[in-house]
C-alpha cells in the first residue's frame, strides 16, 4: 500500500516537490487555500492586460530542466525559455543610464561607457563570484546541509573548513566595493542581495554569488509569463496522478507522540504518513503545529525578509525607453535599508523596480499599450504602519521619479492592481508579510534557515522560500526536491 504525503502550499517548491514524491510512488494530497495554485508566482489578467505579480526573471534553468526529466517530460515542448538582453537596464540618480547584461564583451563596454576605469575590474569580479558559486554550490544549494550525514558523503567536509574563502566576513557591500570605485557600478551590484530579500550592508558577501548566477549562467524569461511554468507543474502533477485541493485551508497539522499523524483541512482529517509543508516555517510553527514552544520562540525570533508595494498597472502608451527589465535607483542606497530595516519604515526614496513583459509578449498589453509591474522593497508588517496611506504616497513618488527620468505615464494608467505587506499576509500566509521568507542579515544566515526536515518531529518535511536553501524560483524547486528525497529516504 502506497505511503501518503499531504502537501501543504501550492507555491513552486510545493507543487515540485510533490511531482517528485508522485513519481517515486507515493500517495500525494496538495492543499492551497486559494482558487490558484502557484503561491507568489501567480498572475493577473484583466481585460487586455497580463502580468506576472511574482518572480520575473529565471535563472539556473537547468535546475527546472532536471525537474522535468525526472518526471518524464521534455520542459522544451511544454515551455520555452527566452534569454533576457539586457538582462536589465539602470537609470542612476545623476541622469546616467547603463545595460547589464550576460554577454561580456556587452557588459565590459558598458561598464567602459560609464567607468572606463573599472572596465578592467569586471572580469576579476566575476571571477571571484564564480570562485564562491564553485565552492559552495553544491554543498549549500545542491545538498540539505542540516544533514551531516549527506555533507560528509558527498565530500564536502572539506569545504565548511574553508569557510572564509566564501567571504561571509565581510558584507556584500564591503566585497563588491573591493573591485569597483565608480559608487554607481557598486550600487548595481548591491542590488543582487535584495534577491534573498536582505540589505546589502549586512548580508554576507557570500551572497555575491548570485551575480555569477545571473552574469554567469544567464537570465531567462518563460514565453508567455513566469506563470506558464506554474500551469506547466501542474499538468505534470495532475497526470502524476497527485490530487490537487484548492480553496482548502489547512488549519492543523496533527502531531501525536512526536510523529505527524495527518492534518485537518476544512475541518476534515486527512491521515498521512508524511507532511511536505511549503507554507512559511515561522508561519507554520505558529498557526498549524500545536505545541513546541521552544522551536515556536527560535522561529519568531528571525528577522523577516523584505517586504514590498507592487503596482500591476495597464499603461495606453509605449515607453521605448525601458526595457524588459528595469531600475530607477535611489540616491542613498544605505539610507534607503536602514530605514527599511532599522527603523521599519517606508524608504523616503525607494528604489523602484519595473518589468514589462509586454515587451517580450506583445499580446500581455492593449495595442499600443504595456503592462508594468511596478515593485518597490519595503519593510515587514509592524504596529505602526498604515498601508493605506502608503499605498498613495509610494504612487505619488513613483510617478514623480519616473517624470524626473524622463519617463511621464501620470495620465496613462487606465488599470491599476496594489499588493501591499498586508496582502502578502493574507494571501499567502508570510511572516509578517515578508516576500522572501527571513533575510540573510548575519554573517551564517545559510545555517539558520529551517532545515528541509524537522528533527523534532518525524515526518514533517518543509520546502519554500522560508526554508534552505533560500528564495528564488531554482532554490525553492530545489528545496521541494531536497524534501521528496528525504521522505524518500525515509520510506526505505
Amino acid at each position: 500500500m502506497s505511503k501518503k504525503v499531504a502537501v501543504i502550499g501550492g507555491g513552486l517548491g510545493a507543487l515540485g516537490g510533490a511531482i517528485r514524491l508522485a513519481c517515486m510512488g507515493f500517495d500525494v494530497q496538495l492543499f492551497e487555500k486559494n482558487e490558484k495554485l502557484g503561491g507568489k508566482t501567480n498572475e493577473v489578467v484583466s481585460g487586455s492586460y497580463r502580468f506576472d505579480t511574482g518572480p520575473s526573471l529565471l535563472t539556473m534553468d537547468f535546475v527546472i530542466d532536471e525537474l522535468f526529466d525526472f518526471a518524464g517530460f521534455k520542459r522544451s515542448e511544454m515551455l520555452e525559455f527566452v534569454p533576457v538582453d539586457p538582462i536589465c537596464r539602470y537609470f542612476f540618480p545623476d541622469g546616467s543610464i547603463m545595460d547589464a547584461s550576460a554577454d561580456r564583451e556587452k557588459m565590459i563596454d558598458e561598464i567602459s561607457k560609464l567607468s572606463p576605469e573599472d572596465a578592467d575590474s569586471y572580469d576579476e569580479f566575476i571571477s571571484y563570484c564564480k570562485d564562491i558559486y564553485d565552492l559552495t554550490a553544491d554543498v549549500f544549494l545542491y545538498t540539505p546541509i542540516h544533514e551531516m550525514d549527506k555533507v560528509l558523503k558527498k565530500g564536502n567536509l572539506s569545504t565548511l573548513f574553508k569557510l572564509y574563502k566564501m567571504d561571509p566576513f565581510r558584507s556584500v557591500h564591503q566585497g563588491v566595493s573591493r573591485y569597483f570605485s565608480d559608487p554607481r557600478l557598486i550600487q548595481l551590484f548591491d542590488r543582487y542581495a535584495t534577491y534573498s530579500g536582505s540589505d546589502p550592508f549586512k548580508a554576507p558577501a557570500t551572497l555575491n554569488i548570485i551575480c555569477y548566477v545571473e552574469y554567469g549562467l544567464g537570465g531567462y524569461y518563460v514565453k508567455g509569463g513566469i506563470y506558464r511554468l506554474v500551469e506547466a507543474l501542474i499538468n505534470m502533477a495532475e497526470e502524476l496522478g497527485v490530487e490537487i485541493y484548492t480553496s482548502t485551508k489547512v488549519d492543523e497539522i496533527i502531531v501525536e507522540n512526536d510523529f505527524v499523524s495527518g492534518v485537518f483541512a476544512d475541518g476534515e482529517r486527512f491521515d498521512v504518513d508524511y507532511v511536505l509543508c511549503g507554507a512559511d516555517a515561522v508561519v507554520t510553527y505558529n498557526t498549524l503545529i500545536k505545541g513546541y514552544p521552544v522551536l515556536k520562540d527560535k522561529m519568531n525570533s528571525l528577522e523577516p525578509s523584505l517586504s514590498g508595494i507592487v503596482f500591476l498597472w495597464g499603461i495606453n502608451k509605449q515607453n521605448p525607453e525601458l526595457k524588459h527589465h528595469n531600475i530607477i535607483f535611489s540616491k542613498d542606497y544605505q539610507e534607503e535599508f536602514r530605514q527599511i530595516f532599522d527603523k521599519c519604515e517606508t524608504p523616503d526614496d525607494p528604489t523602484i523596480y519595473v518589468s514589462i513583459t509586454s515587451k517580450a509578449d506583445p499580446e500581455h498589453a492593449s495595442s499600443g499599450g504595456e503592462n508594468w509591474f511596478v515593485l518597490l522593497n519595503m519593510p515587514y508588517i509592524t504596529d505602526d504602519q498604515d498601508w493605506s496611506l502608503e499605498i498613495d504616497r509610494m504612487r505619488k513618488k513613483v510617478l514623480t521619479k519616473l517624470t524626473k527620468t524622463g519617463i511621464d505615464i501620470s495620465n496613462n494608467i487606465e488599470f491599476e492592481k496594489v499588493y501591499t505587506p498586508l496582502d502578502f499576509l493574507n494571501l499567502y500566509n508570510s511572516n509578517k508579510g515578508s516576500i522572501y521568507g527571513i533575510s540573510s542579515n548575519s554573517r551564517m544566515m545559510a545555517f539558520k534557515r529551517h532545515a528541509n526536515r524537522s528533527r523534532q518531529i518525524k515526518g514533517l518535511y518543509f520546502a519554500g522560500g522560508s526554508v534552505h536553501p533560500g528564495g528564488g524560483i531554482p532554490l525553492v524547486l530545489l528545496s521541494g526536491k531536497m524534501a521528496a528525497e528525504l521522505i524518500g529516504e525515509d520510506m526505505e
